[in-house]
């Protein structure tokens, strides 16, 4: 799935992203540590790993969006 970074710390390395659905979720380091991604600017796109549905729905893995 992809979505859009809404918020970003450099320091913590944790933020969120805006699904195209309108819904914003929240992601940890641990979601980016198996990743090339050492930064993100807010409003860029971005491709989202998940687990669960609804209220439970977690980010697993927040990687850079790719154009095949």
């Amino acid at each position: 799935m992809q979505a859009t970074v809404s918020k970003y710390d450099g320091d913590t390395f944790a933020g969120a992203v805006l699904t195209d659905t309108g819904v914003e979720l929240p992601f940890t380091v641990h979601a980016i540590a198996d990743t090339p991604v050492r930064h993100f600017r807010v409003g860029q796109r971005v491709r989202i790993e998940t687990t669960g549905s609804g209220a439970s729905l977690t980010i697993t893995k927040v990687d850079f969006a790719t154009v095949l």
